[in-house]
């Protein structure tokens, strides 16, 4: 299906935090979200709009020290530029052609402008999924049907010779989304653990401590941030664990370094530590997979199949191009997370390599993650978590809904639209429409409709439009 892009317009919304969120080298307290509204027109002539949201988030995609988060912002908005310079120039072509013709030249002419790969994929993240939806407007049908039918038109790349005999469509046909899916609950750097953590209690009606996230949501599965000071972060655990060793049913965690250690030796070190406190007998056990420990500068040039060996290793930040999983893959890494702010298609093409290489050695080796970047309620949220579903994945990390006080700072149409077109994902509680989540799972079976994954658009007027 071709089709040619005709507009597109970028606009932003200012979130505040109600919590302040510590991740790495960042205490994130709020940020501008980006939004692409895209207007394209089929070689038949008709024409339909579509949306896409993604946070701007300062220190993740660059986390040069020198670089304030107004500079990491404009980082950001530079990559939607050129990205909307490529799409608006690109001849009629097929969804994932638009997006693969803009690749190699957005990372050109990133690298030009001082843009590490990381940020460079940013733009055409954002409007591979605005392009999507309005494709998926024009022909009436899912962005779940879009997917499995292959209306993108998604192949291998031509350089990437692995991919070449791989069946994309056959792939693609087999993917069933869920009704459901866990959330996995991120627990930063600064985050209460009990009521003796709080400084100053927010009164707000929704959980500040772990303890009262998980009496309230019913979480099973976490994420676990860690800093690379293993005192502390064992230290840390240990409160963590002294609260979900309540939790009567099994439970799962992950733990996410941000890239704060220097090497696979002190995360191994780490492990061990872990592994020895007999405080953490229970932590240690549950513990699923262990998130990009390493500084990006370090972690794909050096082995980490000793690490490995105990709990597996993905890569997140060092994912930044179609190449990376593949080379993480000779040094040991056996899963990748899978983000929207880094592509959707390349979240379908580390899959496909999963599957590939889980056939070629007999295993269930290779896996996805799902991962979340605060994201908001509304576009992204359930952008985010059609793709995750597709894939298969049966939790994902969310945290959006819990540092930032759900659709508080909407317009009131615009949240009702949300609210009455996902009735299953969102509710209405202490005067805002929100996530729902119960027995720590979110019910996401509206997804299913005409779009990518949204019944509802925002209110476009009521946004500052980026230049």
């Amino acid at each position: 299906m071709r089709f040619s892009i005709k507009q597109v317009d970028f606009f932003e919304r200012q979130v505040k935090l109600r919590l302040p969120f510590r991740f790495g080298v960042v205490t994130l307290t709020e940020a501008p979200q980006a939004f692409a509204r895209v207007r394209i027109a089929l070689e038949n002539g008709k024409e339909a709009e579509g949306g896409a949201a993604e946070m701007l988030a300062p220190k993740w995609f660059d986390k040069d020290p020198a670089l304030s988060n107004e500079q990491n912002f404009e980082q950001l908005r530079a990559s939607l530029r050129l990205a909307r310079d490529a799409y608006l120039a690109s001849a009629s072509n097929n969804a994932y052609g638009h997006s693969i013709e803009a690749y190699g030249p957005q990372l050109a002419l990133s690298a030009v402008s001082g843009l590490n790969n990381l940020v460079a994929c940013f733009g055409p993240a954002l409007l591979d999924r605005a392009v999507l939806d309005a494709l998926c407007r024009a022909l009436g049908i899912s962005f779940y049907d879009a997917i499995r039918k292959n209306v993108p038109g998604i192949t291998a790349p031509g350089w990437q010779q692995d991919l070449m005999a791989f069946d994309m469509d056959e792939f693609l046909f087999e993917f069933r989304p869920g009704p459901s899916i866990a959330a996995r609950h991120t627990v930063g750097l600064v985050d209460p653990i009990t009521s003796g953590d709080v400084k100053e209690k927010l009164n707000d009606g929704l959980p500040q401590t772990l303890e009262e996230v998980v009496a309230r949501y019913g979480h099973r599965w976490f994420k676990l941030k860690v800093g690379g000071d293993i005192r502390a972060d064992v230290d840390r655990l240990a409160a963590v664990s002294s609260v979900l060793n309540e939790i009567k049913e099994p439970y799962f965690t992950t733990l996410d370094g941000n890239e704060q250690f220097p090497d696979a030796d002190k995360v191994v070190a780490l492990v061990k530590a872990i592994r020895a406190d007999a405080r953490l007998k229970r932590l240690y056990s549950s513990i699923a997979f262990i998130e990009q420990p390493i500084k990006r500068s370090h972690a794909l040039s050096g082995d980490v199949s000793e690490l490995a060996e105990d709990k597996p290793v993905i890569i997140d930040e060092s994912d930044d191009t179609l190449e990376a999983f593949p080379r993480a893959r000779r040094l040991g890494y056996t899963g990748v997370s899978s983000k929207t702010c880094k592509g959707l298609y390349k979240s379908i093409l580390n899959a496909a390599r999963c599957r590939m290489w889980n056939r070629e050695e007999g295993s269930d080796r290779y896996f996805m993650s799902g991962e979340d970047l605060t994201l908001q309620a509304g576009l992204a949220l359930q952008q985010d978590l059609a793709l995750v579903s597709l894939l298969g994945l049966k939790h994902v990390e969310r945290n959006g809904h819990h540092y930032v006080n759900g659709m508080a700072g909407l317009p009131a149409g615009e949240q009702e639209r949300f609210l009455q077109g996902h009735a299953d994902l969102y509710e209405r509680s202490h005067g805002a429409v929100r996530v729902k989540i119960r027995d720590g799972n979110l019910q996401i079976g509206s997804l299913n409709c005409t779009g990518y994954a949204s019944a509802a658009m925002p209110d476009w007027d009521a946004m500052k439009e980026m230049k």
